[in-house]
């Protein structure tokens, strides 16, 4: 799918789903890796992952382009927008549009954990990304001292 199609399938799902014309731009990012698409706040733009398109179709497409107009509609409506927020829920269930995307195979979701601290009176793990600082945080079960275990 060309920039000129996909322009006009997002035009023409604003126009049939939300009763609303799509001013602005709508386009292919190779880049995006772990979303189906994102909404622009400042542009007022909608990047779409082609991969998602590649492996799921043409509907999976379409129901990210109908999470990507509510963020869209709702934002210049100044309604909640966001993804908690009641307007956008009740939107996207409304016009059908997909919460999450399908994970794209091939591409994993590497999570690095570089910290393991763990509670000095319970022995409850924690596994951090950055370290903390002990003095500050406690344990949540127990309140107990949190003691570094393991730093990669």
């Amino acid at each position: 799918m060309e920039q000129v199609e996909l322009q006009k399938l997002v035009e023409k799902v604003s126009r049939e789903y939300f009763g609303l014309p799509f001013k602005h731009e709508a386009r292919f990012n190779r880049r995006l890796r772990t979303t189906g698409g994102r909404y622009l706040l400042r542009s007022h733009d909608i990047e779409l992952n082609p991969k998602q398109l590649e492996s799921f179709g043409l509907e999976e497409l379409i129901g990210i382009i109908k999470h990507e107009l509510c963020h869209y509609h709702l934002h210049i409506q100044k309604k909640g927008y966001q993804h908690r927020d009641k307007d956008f829920k009740d939107l996207l269930q409304k016009v059908g549009g997909s919460r999450y995307c399908n994970s794209i195979p091939g591409e994993r979701r590497i999570v690095k954990v570089k910290y393991i601290y763990r509670c000095s009176d319970c022995g409850t793990p924690y596994e951090r990304k950055r370290r903390i600082d002990t003095n500050r945080y406690v344990c949540g079960r127990c309140k107990g001292r949190l003691i570094l275990q393991k730093s990669s």
